[in-house]
């Protein structure tokens, strides 16, 4: 996380009741922590922010920042964000422990054994399987870019991904889905900073440029979530039901499911996700900027050969140093344009003046749909427009990305059935240049700059 209220805390008593001899231990650390700060010159304020234990509670994070010697953000941003804000009293005064280690993720699992017909392409045109351990390997392949041929193989391919997860979703949830449309996919946790309720707000102005507009020269797609909220997180729960309720509308509308379908996938998790991946065109990372640390799934979309739809945030700036500004489509605020921008927002603005975001916001609470009268979503309408006490409205800059976000998310669709083997060409790249992602190259940096041992003895 890039925020420093939402780090690992544990109440004193229940540490102390549960584990009563590190606890006793953790007061030491405490007490040399500190001892060594008075030293130091700290003011007490400062030292009492930064002590292991504070106000009754064990700050896990201020323990293991204390005894580390290697401290790492999960991508370039992350790591820029928590030296400048989130751990800067810790910077201040050990800069040498930071260090940058972007996350990976695992080819063996995410492309080899999850997209066969992929794998099999990149092995072939390759000569050997070398790329399953040396990703990087996939670079020697980009100049296929060029090659008509390959490019419709690899359409061919996702063509049938598609074919195998439609029949997927069909079994699981009863949903019959064009596997001919856009497969546009948003998968991952929950939480008002990766701004699921953005892309619902887009899904329900689409909805009604089609119903009653009358648009009808409307690329045809398949929006798809996939998520979970932690248990206590109410209004994450209510953005999910605001999906399904979505979802129940557009697919059960005759004059718009013939263009537009919606599909929140139950229960996802990383077996889903093995389904979801390899048919995914479209890789939705859309969260504000400066809140995402990095990002996993964005990786895993790029190397299945799905183009990222998303803001300059975690990883995605690596991704797009990677591709190109050509080959993803990114959009919003970026995160030193926010604070000057918080200065004079306010989202009523937007709802005035963005088309068709009045609109379907009001939706949320005019009969269009139902909450069996929670309030529920009368009260995510309100935390865009009129948060109160300690909360600022729209704090998550949803509304305030809005436009950006519908023209990007426009442009994306209608590219992509403009010129099919130019938008094969953009995947080409995506995956071509994944081999930065692979978590054997996190790995290898964790051990030559953190544990110092050479990675050829791992």
């Amino acid at each position: 996380t890039v925020l420093a209220e939402a780090l690992e805390q544990w109440n004193c008593s229940i540490f102390q009741q549960l584990f009563h001899r590190v606890y006793e231990i953790t007061v030491e650390i405490d007490r040399r922590f500190r001892q060594e700060m008075w030293a130091m010159g700290l003011d007490e304020a400062q030292i009492n922010y930064m002590a292991p234990i504070s106000n009754g509670v064990v700050h896990m994070a201020w323990l293991a920042c204390y005894a580390s010697y290697s401290i790492n953000g999960v991508a370039a941003l992350h790591t820029d964000i928590i030296k400048a804000d989130t751990l800067k009293e810790w910077h201040a005064i050990w800069p040498e422990k930071f260090n940058n280690k972007t996350n990976g993720v695992t080819p063996r699992r995410w492309l080899k054994m999850c997209n066969p017909r992929l794998s099999d392409l990149l092995t072939r045109l390759l000569g050997s399987d070398a790329w399953v351990t040396n990703l990087d390997e996939l670079h020697k392949l980009r100049h296929y870019s060029d090659d008509d041929t390959v490019m419709q193989e690899l359409l061919d391919i996702k063509d049938a991904n598609k074919v195998d997860f439609a029949a997927w979703i069909k079994d699981r949830q009863g949903i019959e889905v064009d596997h001919s449309s856009i497969f546009d996919v948003q998968i991952k946790r929950l939480h008002e900073y990766k701004r699921q309720l953005m892309n619902a707000l887009y899904v329900l102005d689409l909805y009604f440029r089609i119903k009653e507009d009358g648009e009808r020269d409307v690329p045809p797609r398949t929006i798809i979530f996939g998520a979970k909220a932690a248990p206590g997180y109410v209004r994450a729960k209510a953005i999910i039901k605001l999906i399904n309720e979505i979802a129940n509308l557009v697919n059960n509308d005759p004059d718009v499911n013939q263009i537009l379908r919606v599909v929140f996938v139950e229960n996802y998790n990383v077996s889903p996700a093995e389904h979801i991946i390899p048919a995914a065109d479209v890789s939705e990372q859309i969260s504000t900027a400066g809140k995402e640390a990095s990002g996993t799934s964005n990786m895993k979309f790029m190397m299945n050969g799905a183009v990222t739809l998303g803001t300059l945030d975690g990883a995605n700036v690596e991704i797009l140093e990677a591709v190109g500004d050509e080959n993803a489509y990114i959009f919003g605020a970026k995160v030193e344009e926010l604070p000057e921008l918080r200065t004079t927002y306010n989202p009523w603005d937007a709802y005035g003046s963005v088309p068709g975001l009045k609109r379907a916001l009001d939706s949320l609470i005019d009969g269009h749909l139902s909450d069996n009268n929670s309030g529920w979503f009368h009260d995510l309408r309100v935390s865009l427009l009129d948060r109160g006490g300690w909360e600022s409205p729209d704090m998550y800059y949803v509304l305030g990305d809005f436009a950006a976000y519908r023209e990007a998310r426009d442009k994306m669709a209608a590219d992509y059935y403009a010129d099919r083997l130019h938008w094969a060409r953009m995947c080409w790249v995506n995956i071509c240049e994944s081999g930065r992602f692979s978590s054997d190259r996190t790995i290898s940096d964790y051990a030559r700059e953190v544990w110092k041992i050479s990675p050829t003895k791992i």
